[in-house]
């Protein structure tokens, strides 16, 4: 019998700041660089506040607009206006107080009206037109002519902003939220935050926002213009729209890249385009209007876009140049329960965007519940502190991955740990875009930089908890009892590590909230006999994709224990052979020195965005962090050795002769003795409270090292040389190809041929028709491949294999 259990039924919730669980807390010590914060969560009053800015890249901003009050405000549903946010009362008022409320809010600033004469007068746009009018005579005509195209490429650029379209549209806006959403919670301490940012006289503010749906911009638009923060003006990346719906969103804010510079992304051959656009970001800052990027595409998660970092890079124009003093930075996480308009195949973001799709996907999206939603601000921090922090560390970059990894694999040189010098990791330069090698490096640090904070101040929905159990931990099917109590650990998990999550209420009704949304992607069975139900998940290549996708919002926050249960897991498979059956795990020792030189080529494989790490942690700093979080989260134990345990315990012991001082030596510890100290050393173990935790860990980052596995046995099938755009295609057939019950993660595939290109397996050579990659010539041969392919192997949990022997170590 296939459905929900007789008399329950799903409940929906609104969030609030209360959660009703009961407190099973421990402590959890926060290292923030520096300073050290212990926060100890209370489910039932408390809730962390995430989203501090970097200590290390910018410390002085640590300290700005954030105080401890600012937690403890609570929330607000945006999109639940009543007749309190008018200046009106009565009956009358309450059925139409969403278009009242709608047309008293301001706006504070708009752009200059003489904007055209503005950039027509810059010096840059006038250097540029006179090189473009060279050879011919600089007339009343001429100039004319050159006028004409500044202001054709300006009305490709924006519009001016339609108060009486922008405040219809958002009439109708908040019908429609109110009809997908049961709620869009806001955080009134960020909130609080932020206004106190935007109130810094000559600074403009520069929101950089995760990007989740073709909603955000409209959603995000909405929230900061009822806010009282303004409208925003909001980069539209690389979807391309029909014309009427260009109009339209420009009038409601929109700014497009030029026609010409939207097919090169690149400055090398901008001209006027270019020149008029930079001119125009400078203008919009000078102006303080809100500027909204979206750091990257929907569907390519973790990954810095080419637009985005052609938008930041004007951003930062402006700052250099000093069109503006500073700007103020502040990431944007946007989490859903469910994302609306579905889940989009990779590919169709080809296809123009029309009034007529947008009106299609609107009414397919009404036909289905989507639960929540949450926007989140972190920490604003000073685009000119981070720039002067960073470009000071530039010349303290380690040596590329190419000379750090690719002789470990190759067996060319011992692996080694180089402690003495901190390795930074460092993006390798893109295509050209105006600026100095390290000037490019910084802009792409700065975009993946703020694309972590995003992520780490996204609230985890309810959603995602449940579809990475039941992906992860029972993609065999599991009670509900049993799916409700690993609810609660993995959520009492999350808060430990300063994360928020979206929703509040009764553990049962979240539970049977998430499963009403996943409903199509699973089956379930009342077994009246023992009173429960089962929840199957369905073995389907959608259904696991969807799982798939909801669940991605977990792996940032374990990334660091995740990637140590990987590298436990690669030594593991080296010591199994050789270890007896009757071997139990508490007997498995485990070399401080082995642990880190694996948890140290792991980080060296991945970069930092996937895995949603900060990009200016040095990575001896990062391993060692992690060894402490295993740990912490009681999968290591420390090896205490026999000379070394009453070392420190001077206390009296009955049934001793004598002392336990004794035998120590108190002679000057600067004398000449070489004795070497002893390696520290690790007993692997299982926190009781957390059973299979090392598994799931480790699961949660398979499909990643599945990807980058099957993209090596890829290496011996194209024709070499060939274009980027084409591999990555023929990647993405070869991968569904492979696994058909995996469905291959356009992102994913990316990020292999980042990690390959640097290094050295792929290189790419510039050639009259565009760039070409060439498949490097030590990987020409299958046995390179092989050991390229067997290194990726070893961080994998194989499901019949490496797991099966780590479940079997674990009975014994």
């Amino acid at each position: 019998m296939s459905g929900a259990a007789g008399g329950d039924r799903f409940v929906p919730f609104l969030a609030s700041p209360g959660l009703s669980f009961p407190p099973q807390m421990k402590n959890w010590v926060c290292d923030s660089g520096q300073k050290l914060e212990v926060f100890i969560p209370f489910l039932g009053k408390y809730r962390p506040f995430s989203g501090r800015c970097c200590q290390t890249c910018t410390p002085k901003s640590w300290d700005g607009f954030y105080h401890k009050h600012l937690s403890s405000l609570g929330f607000r549903d945006v999109i639940r206006v009543t007749e309190e946010d008018t200046r009106y009362r009565g009956w009358l008022v309450r059925r139409v107080c969403g278009f009242l409320a709608i047309w008293g809010w301001e706006v504070p600033v708009d752009t200059p009206g003489d904007l055209p004469a503005r950039i027509c007068r810059s010096r840059r746009v006038q250097n540029v037109a006179t090189g473009w009018s060279c050879g011919s005579r600089v007339d009343s005509k001429s100039h004319q002519q050159w006028k004409e195209k500044i202001l054709q490429i300006l009305a490709e650029i924006q519009a001016p902003l339609s108060l009486l379209v922008l405040r219809l549209c958002n009439w109708a806006l908040l019908k429609l939220l109110n009809r997908l959403f049961l709620s869009v919670q806001l955080h009134r301490g960020q909130l609080a935050m932020v206004l106190r940012a935007a109130r810094t006289p000559n600074v403009p503010l520069v929101f950089l926002s995760t990007h989740k749906s073709l909603l955000d911009g409209l959603l995000l638009s909405f929230v900061l213009f009822s806010q009282g923060l303004g409208v925003p003006r909001v980069t539209v990346g690389g979807q391309v729209c029909s014309p009427r719906l260009r109009t339209l969103l420009t009038r409601l804010g929109g700014i497009f890249l030029p026609s010409r510079m939207e097919q090169t992304l690149s400055d090398q051959d901008e001209g006027l385009p270019g020149a008029v656009l930079a001119t125009y970001m400078e203008e919009v800052l000078r102006s303080r209007q809100p500027l909204l990027i979206f750091l990257e595409e929907p569907l390519l998660a973790l990954h810095l876009s080419a637009p985005a970092r052609q938008w930041l890079t004007m951003v930062y124009r402006a700052v250099r140049d000093g069109a503006v003093p500073d700007v103020l930075l502040v990431p944007v996480g946007i989490a859903y329960d469910v994302v609306p308009g579905g889940l989009q195949r990779q590919g169709c973001g080809a296809q123009p965007l029309g009034l007529g799709t947008c009106l299609r996907a609107t009414c397919q999206a009404l036909r289905r519940s989507h639960g929540c939603a949450r926007v989140d601000f972190a920490q604003p921090f000073s685009l000119q502190e981070f720039a002067a922090k960073n470009l000071i560390e530039q010349s303290c970059r380690g040596k590329r991955l190419e000379e750090l990894l690719l002789p470990t694999i190759l067996g060319t040189c011992p692996s080694q740990l180089d402690t003495k010098k901190a390795e930074l990791w460092s993006p390798s330069p893109t295509a050209a875009t105006g600026l100095g090698v390290e000037e490019e490096i910084l802009v792409t640090k700065l975009g993946l930089h703020s694309l972590s904070d995003g992520i780490a101040c996204s609230a985890v929905m309810a959603v995602g908890i449940t579809a990475a159990l039941l992906l992860h931990k029972h993609q065999e099917g599991v009670f509900l009892s049993r799916l409700m109590r690993d609810f609660a650990w993995l959520l009492e998990e999350i808060l430990l590590r300063h994360h928020d999550v979206g929703f509040s209420g009764q553990l049962r009704a979240l539970v049977q909230h998430s499963l009403a949304l996943l409903q199509a992607q699973l089956t379930l069975y009342h077994l009246a006999p023992i009173g429960d139900i089962l929840v199957v998940p369905e073995a389907s290549v959608v259904a696991l994709w969807e799982l798939g996708h909801h669940s991605a919002a977990i792996l940032p926050i374990f990334a660091s224990e995740v990637v140590g249960a990987c590298a436990i897991h690669a030594l593991l498979m080296e010591m199994l052979p050789f270890l007896g059956v009757t071997v139990r795990p508490s007997g498995i020792v485990l070399s401080q020195d082995e642990l880190l030189r694996k948890i140290l080529e792991l980080l060296r494989l991945l970069p930092p965005n996937l895995l949603g790490l900060q990009p200016c942690q040095p990575l001896d700093c990062r391993s060692q962090d992690i060894l402490d979080k295993l740990l912490l989260c009681g999968l290591l134990e420390a090896e205490e050795l026999e000379s070394e345990r009453w070392v420190c315990d001077l206390a009296p012991r009955p049934f001793c002769s004598r002392r336990p001082w004794a035998g120590m030596d108190f002679t000057d510890s600067d004398s000449d003795s070489q004795d070497e100290v002893p390696k520290r050393c690790f007993k692997l173990s299982e926190p009781q409270d957390s059973p299979g935790l090392l598994l799931f860990l480790c699961r949660l980052l398979r499909p990643v090292l599945r990807t980058y596995a099957r993209a090596v046995t890829f290496l011996d099938r194209p024709s070499w040389p060939q274009p980027e755009p084409a591999y990555v295609e023929a990647l993405l057939q070869f991968l569904s190809e492979e696994d058909p019950f995996e469905h291959p993660d356009r992102s994913l595939a990316l990020s292999s041929l980042q990690t390959f290109k640097e290094m050295g397996v792929l290189e790419e050579v510039r050639t009259p028709t565009g760039t070409l990659l060439h498949l490097a010539q030590p990987f020409h041969s299958s046995a390179s491949r092989g050991k390229l392919q067997a290194f990726i192997q070893q961080f994998v949990p194989a499901v019949a294999n490496g797991a099966g022997k780590i479940r079997s170590c674990r009975r014994q």
